[in-house]
């Protein structure tokens, strides 16, 4: 199940991705693959933590692991999907924007 898909901004990447309003996660861990545009999983699972700032849903801790070790830039898109796949309970996908 999609839950959002969000083209991201310098600001995403520089203080944590600003979740879209209609996301309906709850802040918390979350355990998480995520998969390049060449559909190659990155290594390792990651916890992305998902707090309230400025009265908004946004992934800090672990998002920024994400990023670089994906190489993500402005203009890059992600797409989030809950789903139950080898003991994580989302994946992520990224698209380089290019």
């Amino acid at each position: 199940m999609e839950i959002f898909t969000k083209q991201l901004t310098p600001v995403d990447l520089e203080r944590g991705l600003v979740l879209p309003r209609d996301s309906n996660l709850e802040h918390r861990e979350l355990s998480t693959i995520v998969e390049s545009s060449a559909d190659s999983r990155l290594p390792d699972l990651v916890t992305i933590h998902c707090s309230t700032r400025s009265g908004r849903l946004v992934f800090t801790r672990g998002w920024h692991d994400i990023a670089r070790d994906a190489g993500l830039k402005s203009g890059d898109t992600v797409t989030f999907y809950q789903e139950v796949n080898g003991g994580a309970q989302y994946k992520m996908t990224v698209r380089n924007g290019g």
